[in-house]
């Protein structure tokens, strides 16, 4: 999924790089755990950017209801 963050810092930007090319989680917080308070807190913030970036560009939850429908008939 492509999506862009409009307005970053190129500090911002490259924080957004590094942590998108991460392939886990876990890695990701390894990384942040590294950087100074305010680079984390960026990082953090930047994260919760994304997150709502790929939330926005959702058009239908099609593929949610078929997996809950299944759930349902399983019970």
């Amino acid at each position: 999924m492509l999506f862009e963050l409009e307005g970053l810092t190129e500090k911002q930007a490259a924080l957004c790089d590094i942590m998108w090319a991460i392939e886990t989680m876990e890695g990701v917080e390894s990384f942040i755990s590294t950087l100074p308070k305010q680079d984390q807190r960026d990082c953090y913030s930047l994260i919760e950017m994304m997150k709502l970036a790929i939330i926005d560009q959702v058009e239908t939850t099609d593929e949610a209801e078929e997996v809950i429908q299944s759930i349902k008939t399983k019970l």
